[in-house]
């Protein structure tokens, strides 16, 4: 089958800023964001060969997914309630929003309670927005621990969503020295309107929602 065109023009504008920045376009996983868009546009990306997709709420991707489970990747790139933590365990392959104490401990009762272990991703609300999740960037070195020590979580890396009116690229270096140095080699970031600048600054998953299936209605 032909790729929708727009998947086309994301996939090959990952691979040529990959190369920019002196990487491989296969260190680089697009994560489809597929929350909110109606079937008719998830399906034939799905069918051009992205097995990798983000949603933002557990029922929703539930609802989405459970028939085709085997076929994808999923991450939970939503924020995440721990009344959900259950669930989110049960059906993600990667959380990528894990932003407090409380949710660190709920994520690794389930997780020894179901015997599954989704890849962990820590939130840092870089711009340290007041309506955004994350951790601050000034305790996410004591969270990073914490997660680690006093949970056993392994986590895999960082994701931020730098502030809309503010340029990226110092979000995602502030999120790449604070990876750095606790040792972790995942960074999510990177979204429509600057994936590119993402890979130049390291990412290793950008989250590309309406550049690939188009605004949502």
């Amino acid at each position: 089958m032909t790729a929708p065109p727009a998947y086309a023009d994301v996939v090959a504008r990952i691979a040529r800023a990959a190369q920019a920045a002196g990487r491989a376009a296969g260190n680089v996983t697009l994560v489809a964001v597929s929350k909110m868009q109606p079937w008719e546009a998830v399906a034939p990306v799905l069918a051009a060969g992205q097995t990798v997709f983000g949603e933002n709420r557990v029922q929703e991707a539930v609802a989405r997914w459970s028939e085709r489970r085997g076929e994808v990747t999923l991450h939970l790139i939503g924020p995440l309630q721990t009344n959900k933590a259950a669930d989110a365990v049960a059906f993600f392959d990667v959380i990528e929003t894990v932003d407090r104490e409380k949710l660190a401990r709920v994520l690794a009762e389930e997780m020894q309670k179901q015997g599954r272990a989704p890849r962990l991703y820590v939130q840092v609300n870089t711009g340290e927005e007041p309506q955004k999740a994350g951790v601050i960037p000034a305790e996410a070195d004591a969270f990073i621990a914490l997660c680690r020590a006093t949970y056993g979580l392994h986590i895999e890396g960082l994701m931020c969503i730098p502030p809309v009116d503010e340029p990226a690229g110092p979000h995602f270096a502030l999120l790449a020295k604070i990876a750095a140095r606790n040792g972790l080699a995942g960074l999510s970031m990177g979204m429509s309107d600057d994936f590119e600048t993402a890979i130049a600054f390291g990412a290793t998953a950008v989250r590309v929602g309406s550049a690939v299936f188009g605004a949502r209605t």
